[in-house]
């Protein structure tokens, strides 16, 4: 069963994205910060991050940066799943290093479908 890594401080939206995953056949994990992210993916290195860009602290974004430079994490594939709908925020995300972009809210299907994109 893969496991997918929810970083976010939002206990509500790891709530909801919880239930789509696990209803699609994922293990899930969950940390509610930036850096407790990092620590949580170096710890369990999950087969994928989704990954919230507003957070107190280091942001979504320079979270995936030190993800996508840590030789003991960047091979694990992050999704940022965030409100932030500009289109140089998705820029500057998939520059960070993800490897997909969903802007929220997200339906059971979409995510489903993006998780599986990214461990194929």
């Amino acid at each position: 069963m893969p496991k997918v890594l929810i970083i976010d401080d939002s206990p509500t939206q790891v709530h909801v994205l919880t239930g789509m995953l696990v209803r699609g056949g994922f293990e899930v994990l969950s940390a509610p910060s930036g850096e407790a992210g990092i620590e949580m993916a170096r710890e369990e290195v999950p087969d994928a991050i989704l990954m919230d860009v507003v957070m107190p602290g280091m942001n979504g974004f320079q979270a995936t940066r030190r993800l996508a430079r840590d030789l003991m994490t960047r091979d694990i594939p992050v999704i940022i799943v965030t409100t932030k709908a500009q289109e140089t925020d998705r820029e500057w995300g998939m520059r960070q290093g993800a490897r997909d972009y969903i802007v929220k809210p997200v339906s059971a299907e979409e995510l489903v479908a993006k998780v599986q994109a990214v461990l194929d």
